[in-house]
């Protein structure tokens, strides 16, 4: 039976079919590039300004020609209570829009995107939930910007190198950036960028409430193209999928 205290509201919500997803994409925004305020307080802005630019503009030509991507993640939930839930699993992507998250432990569970509607299943649940891409709430979707979704400097108010996060890997950069619109629970996100290859290492999302989603990668595998078949939901016998209301 699944626990009632779960890593995040988001998940909670649609697992238990009470509530729709209203969450804009977060991390589906980092592609072609348009024109954005550079914000930098040290006395060092200018070198500080050309070394974001040359972040957005390395992510930019990195993951905007990118088929397809498999990693591992790690997904941490900070709660505002002090309560901290480590999930794990393997992530697909592939363009345009397909998704799937395979979660292995502490239980199993399963979202996928098809590029039209999302799919939410946890093992040993009788129903799944369905909703539109476009509606949906969980904290996976914003990675599509990883395969060139969206537009960094147009849907940012503001990014800036981030100080007083530490960074996971040495030479890494840590941009912080601030949605023009955003649902009432979110407030800001984090990237840790890797300056040599441009890849993306953790994102964190911030809540207003005080929690903090953080998600880490590992053994990415560039420009692999899954199958069509990995990104579609079929559910096991038994199981009955229900529309997100």
């Amino acid at each position: 039976m699944r626990p009632k205290t779960l890593p995040n509201q988001y998940v909670e919500r649609r697992t238990r079919d009470k509530q729709s997803a209203r969450i804009t994409y977060v991390f589906a925004l980092v592609a072609s590039m348009a024109g954005i305020a550079v914000i930098s307080t040290s006395s060092t802005a200018a070198t500080q300004s050309t070394d974001l630019n040359a972040i957005i503009d390395g992510l930019q030509r990195k993951y905007s020609r990118m088929q397809g991507l498999e990693a591992d993640f790690v997904q941490i939930y900070y709660g505002a209570d002090g309560r901290v839930v480590r999930e794990s699993g393997r992530l697909l992507l592939k363009r345009p829009g397909k998704a799937r998250w395979e979660y292995s432990a502490p239980e199993r569970k399963v979202f996928v995107s098809d590029g039209k509607n999302v799919f939410f299943h946890v093992f040993g649940e009788k129903n799944a939930t369905r909703s539109s891409i476009k509606e949906t709430a969980d904290p996976q979707i914003p990675f599509l910007f990883l395969l060139g979704r969206g537009n960094l400097r147009r849907d940012f108010s503001r990014i800036e190198i981030a100080t007083g996060e530490p960074a996971m890997g040495a030479g890494n950069h840590i941009l912080r950036l601030f949605p023009k619109r955003a649902p009432e629970e979110f407030k800001q996100l984090l990237v840790e960028v890797s300056t040599a290859s441009f890849e993306v290492r953790r994102m964190v999302i911030f809540e207003r409430s005080g929690a903090r989603m953080d998600f880490l990668l590992s053994n990415v595998r560039e420009n692999y193209v899954a199958p069509d078949s990995r990104f579609q939901f079929t559910p096991p016998p038994g199981v009955i999928v229900k529309q997100a209301q």
